[in-house]
């Protein structure tokens, strides 16, 4: 495929202009949410870019709503409609790469398995969307147990670490860090991850460009950094990190205790990692480049370096989130 510098025009701003708009990457694609737009923009598998838009209203100025406005209820509250519309278009990104022929319909690769076969044959579309439902719902729950209540088991396990719950607290966290790190550095390892890594590369570099005041192309977007404080994992970094000093706060020791505890204490711990990613995401003061030192680090991790084809995506998908009166994106 025959790449071309795509060159987009940018608002004036200032290059200390910090942008609210922010992003995610999605199977061969870029989803990016604005004040007023948002878009998601997917590389088909004939070499075009497919964009997606829609409206989001009610996000800036008066015109929000209370539980946007109440700290920490506006963060449990962004927090899950951000994963909620990001599996929507990982979902949609999905159904993108699936070849179609002169008809629209689909055209399979290869031959379908024996379980594909015997789903077809057994279940309808609505009962094979149900069924993932309950999968995510599981993959949720799994998730839950191993960073909530798996470090407490472990932790338990060694009796002088329950003897001071900030001691207790402080190694259930270590555990939960050790965890998360170590699932994104095995999970990069795959081919297909490691190109989403590189669709997230390209979100946060495009970002930064904007920021920068710079014009949307190729060449400018390469030069970038592809770090950014308002990265969902300096965001999980940031709550498991909190999660050890609110845990310091509670008197059990017994670890099933700890573990209703901690999912009980859940939306104060989000809501709280949700406005110190605000503070991270607008300061440029020492104490916020320290603060957000360690998430950037990961980032690392869940970052890779982009193709030019890949940061064709992610200018095509933050150039309608773009508002026309800048002060409607000052985060």
């Amino acid at each position: 495929m025959e790449e071309k510098n795509t060159t987009i025009p940018t608002p004036k701003a200032c290059p200390t202009h910090k942008s609210k708009i922010g992003g995610q990457a999605l199977i061969e694609g870029v989803m990016m949410k604005g004040a007023y737009k948002g878009a998601m923009a997917c590389r088909l598998p004939n070499g075009t870019i497919d964009v997606e838009t829609w409206d989001i209203k009610n996000n800036v100025g008066k015109e929000r709503p209370w539980y946007k406005k109440i700290p920490l209820i506006r963060g449990v509250y962004a927090f899950i409609f951000s994963m909620v519309d990001g599996y929507k278009c990982l979902m949609k990104s999905a159904e993108k790469q699936m070849v179609e022929d002169e008809n629209g319909n689909p055209v399979e690769d290869e031959q379908p398995s024996k379980l594909e076969l015997w789903l077809d044959e057994h279940f309808t579309e609505k009962t094979v969307e149900a069924i993932m439902m309950v999968f995510m719902v599981l993959s949720l729950g799994a998730a839950l147990l191993m960073f909530l209540f798996l470090p407490k088991w472990l932790v338990g396990l060694v009796p002088f670490l329950k003897v001071n719950r900030i001691v207790q607290s402080f190694a259930e966290g270590i555990i939960k860090i050790i965890i998360f790190v170590a699932y994104m550095a095995v999970t990069g390892m795959n081919k297909d991850i490691r190109r989403t890594y590189e669709y997230h590369g390209a979100e946060h570099k495009t970002i930064a460009c904007f920021e920068a005041g710079l014009p949307l192309t190729v060449e400018n977007v390469k030069k970038q950094v592809r770090l950014h404080p308002r990265c969902g994992t300096s965001f999980i970094f940031l709550t498991l990190f909190i999660s050890i000093l609110v845990m310091c706060f509670v008197p059990f020791t017994v670890p099933w205790q700890r573990f209703l505890c901690s999912f009980a204490l859940l939306p104060i711990t989000v809501g709280c990692s949700f406005e110190a990613i605000q503070f991270a995401g607008r300061s440029d003061s020492l104490f916020a480049k320290i603060f957000s030192y360690p998430g950037l680090q990961l980032q690392k991790i869940t970052t890779r370096e982009p193709d030019a084809s890949q940061i064709e995506c992610a200018i095509a998908a933050l150039t309608p989130c773009i508002p026309e009166n800048l002060e409607d994106d000052k985060w």
